[in-house]
């Protein structure tokens, strides 16, 4: 066994290294990574060349995977060789204030993951205690490796606490947008998407989307979306999946009085956008944020996919072999596919 793993070294720069397998140390394990799939972080970091919080050139690269254990370290009990695990790419301490009170993703301490795209993944200690899950033989590790971006949304509806029978407005029909579009129409949600891609507004009608709203890039979508709100015109809820200033003023136009916003899509470090404070406080608009994920949301996350209660296979348009990232990213900026599945493994 060899061991082939991409490190992102620069804007749109990626670099193959090879070497020999790594071995575990104690409390550690080594995955043999099934799946890897890319995502629309993964899109940013690679035409960025890095990430504030989650990663600095070089670095190993990607962060969505599920595999089989090959190897553990000693000290570790409850896991065995052979166990389809996935692993979160995160880790917090488990013992500040954040996570004491259950927001372990405001963790002051929180550790990262990167290294999905490889053959082989050595789990750091505090992942193992706090980060990996076991997945039934029936899921893929290609569906299982969407627990991340789904445990991150899941975060994000269970702070928006969307009803059934309420009127939402997505703005992003991405890999994001799509998830929330899913789990929000499964649970009865009447959910208008907006995006500036017509194909992309196919598959959320697919996965249950209300309506859809052709929008321009870079141009408002509020006004035409509120027309097509439960009234008055506007929305009980929105969510921005863009993480740009554009889609963060569309989600905040787009609600009635009383509405909640999500600004879920992250900007670009120093971004500003301006608000309306009459609006907010007279029209009593409730605006968040919601970041990452709790190991209680990843744990909803493998259910809901062992469930199968939405198409999965939809936003997992194409497989490529993990020598081929750099065109399976270019398609994802292309808008030739949702999420690639990267297989690691020779032959597989």
């Amino acid at each position: 066994m060899e061991q082939l793993a991409a490190w992102l070294t620069g804007s749109e720069t990626i670099e193959f290294r090879e070497g020999p397998v790594p071995q575990p140390g104690p409390g550690e394990l080594l995955l043999s990574v099934g799946a890897a799939v890319t995502c629309g972080t993964d899109v940013k970091v690679y035409r960025r060349g890095g990430h504030p919080r989650m990663l600095e050139v070089p670095s190993p690269f990607g962060h969505e995977m599920a595999g089989t254990i090959i190897g553990l370290g000693e000290g570790i009990d409850g896991w065995r060789e052979g166990e389809r695990i996935v692993v979160s790419n995160s880790a917090s301490c488990g013992s500040c204030d954040f996570c004491r009170r259950g927001d372990e993703n405001l963790c002051a301490d929180l550790l990262y993951l990167n290294g999905a795209f490889a053959r082989y993944l050595l789990v750091p200690a505090r992942f193992v205690d706090r980060g990996v899950y076991r997945i039934p033989d029936e899921l893929d590790f290609s569906v299982a490796a969407l627990g991340e971006p789904l445990a991150c949304v899941l975060h994000g509806i269970g702070k928006l606490a969307p009803q059934p029978g309420e009127g939402g407005a997505l703005f992003g029909a991405g890999p994001i947008g799509l998830l929330f579009t899913a789990v929000l129409s499964a649970g009865g949600v009447e959910l208008v998407v907006a995006d500036p891609n017509e194909s992309r507004l196919e598959l959320a009608r697919k996965l249950g989307a209300a309506d859809t709203l052709l929008v321009e890039r870079g141009g408002s979508g509020a006004d035409r979306a509120r027309s097509l709100g439960p009234g008055p015109p506007g929305f009980d809820f929105s969510i921005d999946a863009t993480g740009v200033s554009e889609g963060w003023h569309d989600a905040l136009a787009a609600v009635r009085p009383g509405g909640r916003v999500s600004l879920f899509g992250g900007c670009a470090p120093g971004t500003a956008i301006q608000l309306d404070p009459h609006r907010l406080h007279y029209d009593e608009l409730t605006v968040m944020g919601a970041y990452h994920h709790r190991p209680e949301d990843f744990r909803a996350a493998l259910a809901l996919l062992a469930e199968g209660s939405f198409d999965s296979g939809l936003l997992l348009s194409l497989e490529r072999p993990l020598e081929e990232l750099s065109q399976a990213l270019d398609d994802m900026i292309a808008r030739r596919a949702v999420k690639v599945v990267i297989r690691p493994q020779p032959g597989v």
